[in-house]
């Protein structure tokens, strides 16, 4: 009995060992990656790993650390809201750009501003953009607001820690909330207020809107309060300066108002007002 069913054994074995000799001789096909793939580095916790090499408040030998510099603002007033940015783009002492437009038009009603990374605000804001469509084509009404900066605060919440270099303000004036005004960071934190200033030259900025502003000021006056608390910070904040971009933000929408060279009306606006009496000419 053994016999037979070794004989049998024996012979399965062999044609197995036959079949597995014939497959193994053809050449199989080369695999193509056609699938992307995403290199990531050998890292369990990207959040400490990022906040370790990129916040230099906590730790002053970072390797990463962010340079950034800019003013800019925004105040409520009884015609609506002005928004007023300079132009000058910085990566450490270096002027990268003088030409900067550092106001986001998020949609035809909302203006963010952008102030810290230049990628960060530019990207976010403009997916904040796609989020206001997305909730008008759902609801069938403009999105508010506060709700525009909840949905940006949110998203920058969760990636809080992780390097992100945001200080925005989202602009816009509904029936509702009438002129809105709310402040968002990196950090998440949301704020609404009447006033804000943010950026390295806001310390500037802010002494001249501080002293001048009143909210039952006209359009007309508005609108140069803006632009002459951009130049203020210009003139000394090294990191500010190129030019000044203005809106005036409406139940309507926003306004544009023009482009304006900081080197070109400082002379103008100093023979006015009689100010800058240090400075020669």
């Amino acid at each position: 009995m053994n016999s037979i069913a070794s004989q049998f054994s024996n012979s399965a074995n062999s044609v197995h060992r036959e079949f597995t000799e014939a497959r193994g001789g053809v050449v199989s096909p080369p695999q193509l990656n056609l699938a992307p793939t995403v290199q990531l580095p050998p890292i369990s916790q990207p959040t400490d790993f990022l906040r370790a090499h990129t916040d230099d408040a906590t730790n002053p030998d970072c390797k990463i650390k962010i340079a950034h510099g800019t003013t800019t603002l925004a105040f409520r007033f009884q015609g609506g809201i002005v928004v007023a940015v300079d132009s000058r783009a910085t990566a450490g002492n270096w002027v990268a750009s003088q030409t900067v437009n550092k106001v986001i038009r998020i949609n035809p009603f909302l203006l963010g501003t952008m102030a810290g990374g230049a990628a960060d605000c530019q990207y976010w804001e403009t997916w904040l953009g796609t989020q206001c469509r997305l909730h008008e084509l759902r609801e069938k009404e403009r999105i508010s607001v506060a709700a525009a900066s909840k949905i940006l605060g949110n998203l920058v919440y969760q990636y809080k820690g992780m390097g992100l270099s945001m200080g925005t303000m989202v602009c816009g004036y509904t029936k509702k909330e009438g002129p809105t005004i709310y402040y968002v960071d990196s950090d998440g934190t949301r704020m609404k207020g009447d006033l804000f200033c943010v950026g390295s030259g806001q310390t500037f900025a802010y002494g001249v809107l501080d002293s001048e502003y009143k909210w039952d000021l006209s359009v007309e006056d508005a609108l140069y309060l803006g632009k002459r608390s951009i130049l203020a910070a210009t003139h000394r904040d090294a990191y500010s300066g190129g030019s000044i971009n203005l809106y005036h933000v409406t139940e309507q929408g926003w306004v544009y108002h023009g482009n304006y060279n900081v080197g070109d009306i400082f002379y103008d606006i100093k023979n006015q007002e009689g100010s800058f009496n240090n400075v020669d000419g």
